[in-house]
């Protein structure tokens, strides 16, 4: 009898416990999280902050623009403050925490493709992560509900061992048939075809990013990519081109809140303005507006060159500046483009790896202007500036073109490559060197110093702007 009432008393609790879950779960809170919830807000928050870093700290430091007036000092003059990362390292590693959360319920609904594109973002977050900084935590990063706050960091070495073998794999998930079931994404509309060519043209970068190193055999890999691809499929075309449409309809809007802040208090650089007019470029009013003399009458395209020495007053013109037309709604955000793989393919066919060198630097270029809305004149390769010389300086110069306002890589580019060549004057500070990566944040150093300390053995044991990357020295 005992038996039956405890039975009773048990199945009683039971359905008051369920009634009382059931009564009191709140309507306006997702139950559970799918990945077709989290993709956009990703890519989303992703495109936008590398926009603003491209902004703030790439058009400084390879000679996009320059501030002006700028008495003293200046990213563009090689002073490098010791929090300028900061905002990349906490951004981007909220966004692979998030991206971490998408994988988890890309695998808990057995849908490959989302699984595929959580490797791919991933790899392309922690990409830039570990190429600004050098060792970064990631195999611990991101388990601070496991109660793990003060992550291990992993070798550059690792960190690219680990998100190669990612894009290989993503590349084997992909699966076109099956589609994407949730609402369509702000960067392919749900076109696998192009999530999967997103993924492997990723790949040739990174590839590209490590070939400096022997043992990672980046060159056979890229050329056995490059061959087939059927197995390797990449973008073929600028409208196949990972680039976020902001639509200018809330929540995807333009950064730029004022779009007049696009342009305050700067100027284009002689040196990146210079090699335009030199090339005739169509892209010159897409990017720059035209200077203006004393007269207020205008006088062409004409720049003021990076870490200029001496006073603001001996610039008698009022120099070209960019328009604000690029950051008004709607606007492009470029992650990745066609254009960059076309120059990739140029590259390896320059370095006798593939053929077709000429073929795919003119693609390339043509891309490169295509993306911005401008179209290459059909004599423009008949300038002996811009046809195809044979040499990498060449592609490098154009593919520094085709970079423009694409987060980091210009930088990144010039640091594997020493290309384009950039001038420097009396004023540039840090003996005149490119900077090599940025500062570890100042509370990552307090907060994590033992594994900040196992880091810098790893960077030779200096936290300095001029430390050399892994990928950037060869053993």
């Amino acid at each position: 009898m005992k038996y039956c009432l405890l039975s009773l008393f048990l199945l009683l609790l039971t359905a008051c416990t369920g009634d009382f879950a059931e009564v009191n779960e709140d309507p306006n809170r997702i139950a559970t999280i799918s990945p077709g919830t989290l993709i956009n807000p990703i890519l989303y928050d992703l495109a936008t902050h590398n926009a603003g870093r491209s902004h703030a700290i790439t058009f400084d430091l390879m000679q996009v623009t320059v501030p002006f007036p700028s008495v003293s000092g200046g990213l563009h003059r090689y002073d490098v403050s010791p929090n300028i990362g900061n905002s990349s390292w906490y951004w981007y590693y909220r966004l692979a925490n998030n991206v971490k959360e998408m994988r988890m319920a890309a695998v808990e609904a057995e849908d490959p493709n989302y699984e595929a594109i959580a490797l791919t973002l991933n790899a392309l977050i922690y990409a830039n992560l570990t190429d600004l900084f050098g060792p970064v935590p990631m195999e611990e990063a991101s388990r601070g509900e496991e109660g793990n706050l003060y992550p291990r960091f992993n070798s550059q070495e690792e960190v690219y061992a680990t998100i190669l073998s990612d894009l290989e794999r993503a590349n084997t998930l992909y699966d076109a048939d099956l589609g994407m079931v949730y609402a369509p994404d702000i960067l392919f509309q749900n076109d696998v075809e192009k999530w999967q060519k997103f993924t492997n043209s990723l790949h040739l970068r990174l590839l590209l990013r490590v070939s400096n190193r022997p043992d990672f055999d980046s060159w056979e890999t890229l050329t056995t990519m490059v061959g087939n691809p059927d197995l390797y499929p990449v973008m073929m075309a600028t409208d196949e081109s990972a680039v976020l449409q902001v639509t200018g309809v809330t929540p995807n809007v333009s950064p730029w809140g004022r779009p007049q802040d696009f342009r305050l208090n700067t100027k284009m650089t002689s040196f990146f303005i210079d090699n335009l007019n030199a090339l005739e470029d169509p892209r010159r009013p897409v990017i720059a507006t035209m200077a203006k003399d004393s007269a207020n009458q205008n006088i062409g395209y004409r720049g003021i060159p990076s870490a200029y020495d001496g006073p603001e007053s001996q610039f008698t013109y009022n120099a070209s500046t960019l328009t604000i037309e690029q950051v008004e709604n709607p606007m492009q955000i470029f992650l990745l483009t066609y254009a960059e793989v076309e120059l990739i393919k140029a590259e390896l066919a320059q370095r006798g790896y593939t053929d077709g060198a000429e073929a795919h630097y003119r693609a390339g270029v043509t891309a490169a202007a295509e993306q911005l809305g401008a179209t290459i004149a059909a004599d423009y390769f008949e300038n002996p500036l811009a046809a195809y010389d044979g040499s990498l300086d060449r592609i490098l110069l154009q593919k520094y073109y085709a970079l423009y306002f694409v987060d980091y890589q210009q930088w990144l580019e010039y640091r594997r490559t020493g290309l384009p060549e950039l001038p420097t004057t009396p004023a540039t500070l840090n003996d005149g060197n490119m900077p090599a990566r940025f500062f570890y944040p100042q509370d990552v150093r307090i907060n994590n110093n033992a594994n900040y300390e196992d880091a810098l053995g790893l960077l030779g044991g200096l936290d300095d702007i001029n430390t050399k990357v892994w990928w950037d020295t060869i053993d």
